[in-house]
């Protein structure tokens, strides 16, 4: 299982979909060092809605799908690359798709996303 973090700039003009292990903590701080950019903090419930089509809880990486402008950057925890069953939600908390880390790529690369290998 993987988990899924949406987060956005101090601006609120780039948003991130953060998907590390569900073991993992992230550290928003080391996260925001690695990119370059201004204060990360959780995007709202109505900004989820307005670019992932998602609501509370059910934040997954196929959420890209409901991003055709494909301006979410993914960021990708590297202990991720070469797994081969990564378990997320097919846009539904109540259910859970098992995916290779290769495969997850595809869909992302797919929907014209921008991802980044970050260390998490």
């Amino acid at each position: 299982m993987v988990k899924n973090l949406f987060l956005r700039d101090a601006k609120g003009k780039r948003h991130f979909l953060v998907v590390l292990d569900k073991d993992k903590k992230a550290d928003l701080a080391g996260i925001r060092e690695q990119l370059g950019c201004s204060k990360l903090s959780f995007a709202s419930e109505e900004r989820l809605m307005k670019h992932l089509q998602l609501t509370k809880g059910a934040v997954t990486p196929l959420g890209v799908f409901g991003n055709p402008e494909a301006n979410v950057e993914v960021l990708l925890d590297k202990d991720l690359v070469g797994c081969p069953n990564l378990g997320v939600h097919p846009c539904d908390n109540t259910a859970t798709v098992v995916l290779s880390y290769e495969d997850l790529v595809k869909c992302i690369e797919s929907n014209g996303n921008s991802i980044a290998l970050l260390n998490l």
